[in-house]
């Protein structure tokens, strides 16, 4: 499953901050968030959107036999006295109350006024004509980048992998319509990268990927013969 994709990390997130991802879902989400910056993005914002909302929601106080049955399932206390604040004795219920109208509020929100988002920006990088010495064995014809309809996200993906040699590495890098391109990083061969939308420099008119030693360039400049192209348009 990719979560990069915008829209199934803003799912996901929203029934995780809902609360209605439960389970082994709900583990393995948070499992995935340390690892994926766009599911962490899209959390944070479903709570900063969402748990707000929470604070203008008055208390309500159960009836008897509510209170009654959950005393009996929970082996609590016994029914609070009428001049006692029922608040003070219902920790757990008050608990129980903020996720089922978070719960709701998420489910509300999702399904009338989703989150908008810009169609993602995708740009294909052909392969150039090859060049000797390029060390690549049966290389893709392209690779795929997108930036997230949020913005925040630049990815990159081979469209089948690339064969590389041990010693050798892509790197990904932002061409600018005049000067030097700026090294973005080193991506995968065979799987997703994934960027920060804000590395990438404005002015950006393209990027390349090339060939590099295993640990990317040296020189600040690629040092490798450019294997894939392709303009962008921001």
């Amino acid at each position: 499953m990719d979560y990069s994709r915008i829209e199934l990390a803003d799912k996901l997130a929203a029934e995780y901050v809902a609360g209605t991802l439960r389970g082994p879902a709900r583990r393995r989400l948070e499992q995935l968030l340390p690892a994926h910056p766009v599911l962490r993005d899209a959390v944070k914002r479903w709570e900063a959107g969402l748990m707000p909302l929470t604070a203008s929601i008055a208390p309500l106080q159960p009836p008897a036999s509510v209170w009654k049955r959950i005393v009996a399932r929970t082996g609590g206390a016994t029914v609070p006295v009428a001049d006692t604040p029922w608040w003070s004795n219902l920790s757990l219920l008050r608990t129980l109350s903020f996720v089922a109208t978070v719960a709701v509020i998420g489910l509300s929100a999702l399904l009338s006024s989703p989150l908008p988002l810009q169609p993602p920006v995708i740009v294909v990088l052909n392969a150039t004509p090859p060049a000797d010495g390029a060390a690549v064995v049966g290389a893709p014809s392209a690779i795929v980048a997108s930036i997230s309809g949020d913005g925040k996200a630049l990815v990159t993906q081979p469209v089948m992998n690339v064969d590389l040699k041990a010693d050798r590495a892509l790197e990904l890098w932002a061409v600018p319509g005049s000067g030097a391109p700026r090294s973005l990083g080193l991506i995968s061969a065979t799987g997703a990268s994934v960027f920060k939308r804000n590395k990438l420099p404005v002015g950006t008119a393209a990027l390349a990927v090339s060939l590099e030693p295993a640990g990317g360039s040296t020189t600040g400049a690629p040092s490798g013969p450019v294997l894939y192209v392709g303009k962008l348009a921001l």
